[in-house]
């Protein structure tokens, strides 16, 4: 009988230990981070109103390297850009830095759950339009928070972070 009550007493105290441990694995378990940083492209060439795909003037081209420089500190593991030449172009010096290729991607097509899933504990840096842009972070956070951007506002930083899961977003301005 003896053997038997030290015998069950065995099984329990590694029961509650197993659950334990189970317990301080769950506890331990590093998060999920998934960080998306959107921008809308740099300054383009105004000069022909008649061209559909302008590259960047010399302003645009001052603001894309400094792009990189912003995002120089931050692991990127991806790079998207919209197939323009604006959008290309700001892209550019970051990739170039990063020594990451420019995925391209169509905004009205993006399925933006797969998006998400595809990215899951990744940095991933989109570069879009002025009425793209805001309608992205809008779709990837589930809310309609942020309106279009000014024509001109080509400094804004859209940051939206998960964590298992769960979203928490902030716009910056670079200037």
């Amino acid at each position: 009988m003896t053997r038997f009550l030290i015998a069950i007493t065995l099984f329990i105290v590694g029961s509650i230990s197993c659950n334990d441990s189970t317990k301080d694995m769950e506890n331990n378990k590093e998060p999920v981070i998934s960080t998306f940083y959107f921008i809308r492209h740099a300054e383009k060439d105004r000069t022909d109103p008649e061209n559909k795909d302008p590259e960047l003037n010399q302003d645009g081209l001052g603001r894309a390297i400094r792009w990189a420089e912003v995002f120089d500190p931050i692991v990127l593991d991806v790079i998207y850009s919209t197939n323009y030449e604006r959008t290309s172009m700001t892209a550019a010096p970051t990739a170039i830095k990063k020594d990451i290729d420019v995925s391209y991607y169509d905004p009205t097509s993006l399925d933006i759950e797969a998006f998400k899933n595809d990215h899951e504990g990744l940095n991933i840096l989109v570069v879009g339009h002025s009425n793209t842009t805001p309608k992205l972070v809008n779709k990837i956070l589930g809310l309609e928070k942020y309106d279009s951007m000014d024509d001109d506002d080509n400094s804004s930083l859209y940051i939206v972070r998960f964590i298992d899961g769960v979203a928490t977003d902030i716009r910056l301005n670079m200037d």
